[in-house]
């Protein structure tokens, strides 16, 4: 996992944060383990992740949200 000053990646960082429960639910809207389809959609998932909705069995740890947070601030890094 990337530190405070390590660009934040998709495949190292993101991606291991979704489980495959999460990629199931929401496989419907979109694939969570898809760079693509997640950098497409990151702001609504941020929003969800942001306010607990998601994933549905219960809010992330505070650490992973601002993970996500940073990996979409930063530009959404493969």
């Amino acid at each position: 996992m990337s530190t405070d000053n390590e660009t934040i990646s998709f495949a190292t960082d993101v991606k291991p944060l979704f489980r495959e429960k999460d990629r199931s639910s929401m496989e419907s809207q979109f694939d969570l383990w898809s760079y693509e389809d997640v950098k497409k959609a990151a702001p609504r998932i941020l929003g969800k992740l942001e306010d607990g909705s998601m994933p549905c069995d219960g809010a992330w740890p505070e650490e992973q949200v601002d993970l996500f947070r940073r990996w979409v601030e930063e530009g959404t890094q493969a």
